[in-house]
């Protein structure tokens, strides 16, 4: 109320006479003192010329845990503001606190950069944001969730009634019948590292051998999203604040690669079979006949207004502990920069093939969460290519353990239960830690010449 007053130059007294109101009835509302009322509601999308929904839109929650995150860096020294000062500042400065938290975002990236780059880096490297970033931040500002491209899989799948073991069959004859697009799946060598490729010119698809029969479903259906939806993926993509032609190709794809698993794990049967069998992947994986791997990434987008599943978020690495690939449904920061901590079993995920490994994990701050670990392969067709491990990994707040299988055997309020990690070594404040490596950026070890401790950085 206090932005869009001042944004029309008016004083209290003037936008209660536009309204209809008293001066301090505004002023009421300007200090979340008073709920704002539906006739207030359209009186003010009929004189300021809003859009309700845009009145409506509550992202609050996520600005608290972004603000209560930030405060948690060791750079602010120990004086933490509590909950009640937080919300304050969100309901009084909500300007201050987003330039705040922007700047927050700007220092750690440039730190991230500088822990990256060798000394031969210009130093205006260090201020360049990747695409992989804003994409990530483009889909986490959205929650994970586009409820565009679930309503366009939903109506795309109810036009005709389909087994999921007929969908491949079925996607074929679709991009036969509407759009004269064959679908051809070609030997190893003819594709030449190409999993996938779409020949507009000659109106063919080429599968490569080396794709499973999920992932050439999973394919097929990305490019029918592609064809038949380019107006809806413009009108994200023009929202997404990315300028560069590859950082908009990539966003393209992966809107793509969102409408597919839509299209594949309809959301509704999807939730529906997950909470049944208590986030069983393995048996969710077999129900629509799809991977280990993409039922994990589908979790994350369960987000669905009045329908909403675990609020998951998902990370994949290599065995050089490479994020390959990152999803949050939320405002979790152990998805926004964790991946890294040895303590974390996602690394020991590797000793320990194809089996899942759950852990109660803490952060320094205090956050609780619950994730699991598993190792997927990727398409193995050559011996140089054979053992090509990621990791998996999937987790949530603590608080949402209990609707999950993997967690139902643990005596959650056992204190020794939860693995002791941090996001990075360079910013982990823990002292006595075992497995550091790096000295911490803000943090002063003790250090005493007469006592040796677990490792070289304190005693």
């Amino acid at each position: 109320m206090r932005q869009l007053r001042r944004e029309h130059n008016q004083t209290q007294a003037e936008m209660a006479q536009a309204l209809g109101v008293s001066p301090s009835y505004i002023n009421l509302l300007e200090n979340n003192q008073r709920s704002l009322s539906v006739p207030m509601l359209m009186a003010l999308s009929d004189i300021y010329d809003l859009d309700w929904r845009e009145l409506t839109t509550d992202e609050a929650s996520k600005s608290i845990a972004d603000l209560r995150h930030a405060m948690q860096d060791p750079i602010f020294g120990d004086t933490k503001p509590d909950l009640h000062e937080i919300r304050a500042a969100i309901d009084h400065a909500p300007r201050l606190v987003e330039g705040f938290l922007q700047l927050y975002r700007g220092h750690r990236t440039t730190l991230e950069k500088i822990m990256r780059s060798g000394i031969e880096k210009m130093p205006e490297k260090l201020l360049e944001t990747s695409p992989e970033t804003v994409i990530h931040d483009f889909f986490r500002d959205h929650s994970n969730h586009f409820p565009q491209l679930e309503e366009a899989a939903e109506r795309l799948r109810g036009e005709r009634a389909v087994a999921q073991e007929d969908l491949y069959v079925h996607l074929k004859d679709r991009l036969r019948d509407k759009h004269a697009i064959q679908v051809q799946t070609r030997p190893l060598e003819e594709m030449d590292q190409t999993l996938r490729f779409y020949d507009e010119a000659a109106g063919t698809v080429f599968l490569s051998q080396a794709l499973d029969h999920n992932n050439r479903v999973f394919q097929l259906a990305h490019v029918l999203g592609l064809i038949e939806l380019p107006d809806l993926l413009d009108r994200l993509i023009e929202n997404s604040g990315i300028k560069s032609d590859q950082g908009l190709a990539r966003c393209r794809v992966e809107l793509a690669n969102y409408f597919a698993g839509a299209y594949v794990m309809p959301y509704i049967p999807l939730l529906r079979t997950a909470e049944r069998v208590q986030y069983d992947i393995d048996r969710v994986a077999a129900a629509f006949a799809v991977s280990f791997e993409q039922v994990c990434h589908r979790l994350t987008t369960l987000q669905r207004e009045g329908a909403r599943g675990v609020p998951f978020f998902f990370l994949r690495i290599d065995k050089a502990g490479n994020v390959s690939k990152r999803f949050n449904s939320t405002s979790f920061n152990l998805a926004e920069y964790g991946g890294a901590c040895p303590v974390w079993n996602i690394h020991a995920a590797f000793s320990n093939p194809g089996v899942i490994m759950p852990q109660f994990v803490e952060l320094p701050d205090g956050e609780r969460y619950f994730t699991i670990s598993r190792t997927v392969h990727r398409p193995v067709f050559s011996q140089e290519t054979q053992d090509r491990r990621l990791t998996l990994a999937l987790g949530c707040e603590l608080q949402h353990a209990h609707r999950i299988g993997y967690a139902a055997t643990y005596n959650r309020d056992d204190e020794r239960l939860f693995g002791q990690i941090g996001l990075n070594c360079h910013l982990c404040p823990r002292q006595a830690c075992s497995q550091r490596a790096h000295q911490p950026l803000f943090v002063e070890l003790p250090i005493d010449t007469n006592r040796r401790g677990n490792t070289r950085y304190e005693s």
